[in-house]
């Protein structure tokens, strides 16, 4: 019995399984919604708080905007478990366009939302209503487009291909940020907050029909036509994750636990703390990230091209430990209040982060067989995303509350950092994987690795 989402069995002459064009459409897919989850996460530190909690004080009500913004981590796994599972039975391609769907429109339906001074304690309420469905289709979003971009690679490019999902995050950035920034200036403060926050969550509908239109004119995954021909969909991929690879499931997530805090702490917390304590304008903060993103950017590329020829693990390894080094600084540096110390702590740590979010696509991917690989995936990056991006700026926020200082906000990220590179050392290399391996040998028991053979290990556990 067939789920109730029915994939496409062929390839119609207009759909494009040129890798290139595929990596391209993920991108672009993954930009859009990623455009919809930081637009969130700005207007979360800049104005949610009086729009939809004015009853509260300023803490309290920045506090309260950035528990919404942690529903959406929370709603991640449980779309990385829903949507992987139909990913898994139907097919990778179909699921991107209902995530898409899903993602956008309700991040232009918080366009339209009343304020709290309309209609009262609804209008929180819609807002994590929300904001939960947002975190549903991202939950789905990234595994499925690592898996289509992967999938579709040419041999010993799995890692440059895979890059191109990565390199939908800082391009969603640059377009929330550009949005936030084109508003701040046609919209006086007065006029932001009443009106202009809307405009960047309105215009997302426009980007979603863009992303429809690139998604729907490209191929089914290779790998999964093969499973589905051979009859080899699991028919519980979440139920055989668990029970067959629950050690790559765990170190998997906990690898990007401290890149997730990290991330969020630069994108969302930041421009709280730089505007609130240390009064910064909202505008150079803006432009600082803004700028960073070009760095991103090129070390993801640069790292993802490097993994192919050096392995995952070793790329990976090097990122987390600059992670870790770097805590120790981005703090102390920000609280000069220098511009110029500012832009080198952001840039650094988004250099570093890249280095982690280049090779990330292909190594999960590359950890899962292809009956369970988007189940695997989503879920893997999701649960990492809960455990460090939800928590990180509730946990800054109520850490500078109670003590005044950043001091502990540093000693936290030195410890979701070092949690992640625990587990990176763990991993053994799975570039030399065959993707189809575990579905071409029936014989073959996903999670056992030879010890004569680490680096060729296929689960990319080291034991």
């Amino acid at each position: 019995m067939r789920d109730s989402i029915t994939p496409t069995s062929s390839t119609s002459p207009a759909q494009q399984s040129d890798p290139r064009r595929v990596a391209l459409a993920c991108m672009v897919g993954t930009m859009i919604e990623w455009y919809d989850f930081y637009i969130y996460g700005m207007a979360a530190a800049l104005v949610f708080g009086p729009q939809f909690f004015p009853s509260l004080s300023p803490f309290a009500g920045a506090l309260a905007s950035f528990a919404t913004f942690a529903v959406g981590f929370g709603a991640r796994p449980l779309g990385g478990v829903i949507l992987g599972h139909f990913g898994d039975r139907v097919g990778r391609k179909t699921v991107l366009v209902v995530s898409l769907l899903l993602m956008g429109l309700s991040t232009f339906a918080i366009g339209l939302l009343p304020t709290y001074a309309t209609i009262g304690i609804w209008a929180p309420i819609l807002l994590v209503v929300c904001r939960f469905l947002q975190g549903v289709g991202l939950g789905g979003e990234w595994g499925g487009a690592a898996l289509m971009a992967v999938e579709h690679a040419p041999k010993g490019k799995r890692g440059l291909y895979g890059s191109a999902i990565s390199l939908g995050i800082p391009a969603g950035l640059v377009l929330a940020n550009m949005a936030f920034l084109i508003m701040a200036r046609l919209a006086p403060d007065s006029a932001f907050a009443d009106w202009g926050w809307r405009v960047p969550f309105l215009f997302s509908i426009v980007l979603v029909l863009v992303g429809l239109w690139v998604r729907l004119n490209v191929a089914e995954s290779p790998y999964f036509k093969k499973a589905q021909e051979r009859e080899e969909e699991q028919r519980l991929p979440v139920l055989e994750l668990f029970t067959t690879y629950p050690r790559q499931l765990l170190l998997a997530a906990g690898s990007f636990i401290g890149n997730s805090a990290i991330g969020y702490i630069v994108i969302v917390y930041l421009l709280s703390y730089t505007t609130t304590v240390l009064n910064l304008p909202r505008q150079r903060i803006l432009w600082i990230v803004l700028l960073s993103m070009s760095v991103l950017a090129i070390t993801i590329t640069l790292s993802a091209r490097y993994s192919d020829r050096l392995g995952r693990r070793r790329v990976y390894l090097a990122g987390s430990i600059g992670l870790l080094i770097w805590s120790a600084a981005f703090f102390p540096l920000i609280d000069t209040g220098s511009t110029v110390l500012i832009a080198l702590a952001v840039t650094v740590m988004n250099a570093l982060s890249g280095m982690v979010l280049g090779p990330q696509p292909a190594l999960f991917a590359e950890m899962f067989s292809t009956r369970v690989r988007y189940s695997g995936a989503s879920l893997s990056y999701q649960l990492g995303a809960l455990l460090g991006g939800a928590v990180a700026p509730l946990a800054a926020t109520s850490l500078y509350e109670w003590t005044g200082s950043s001091w502990p906000i540093t000693v936290y990220l030195l410890a979701v950092s070092l949690i992640s590179l625990v587990c990176v050392w763990a991993f053994s290399e799975t570039s030399t994987r065959d993707l189809g391996d575990d579905d071409q040998d029936p014989a073959v028991k996903p999670g056992l690795v030879t010890i004569e053979l680490p680096e060729a290990g296929r689960d990319g556990v080291a034991r």
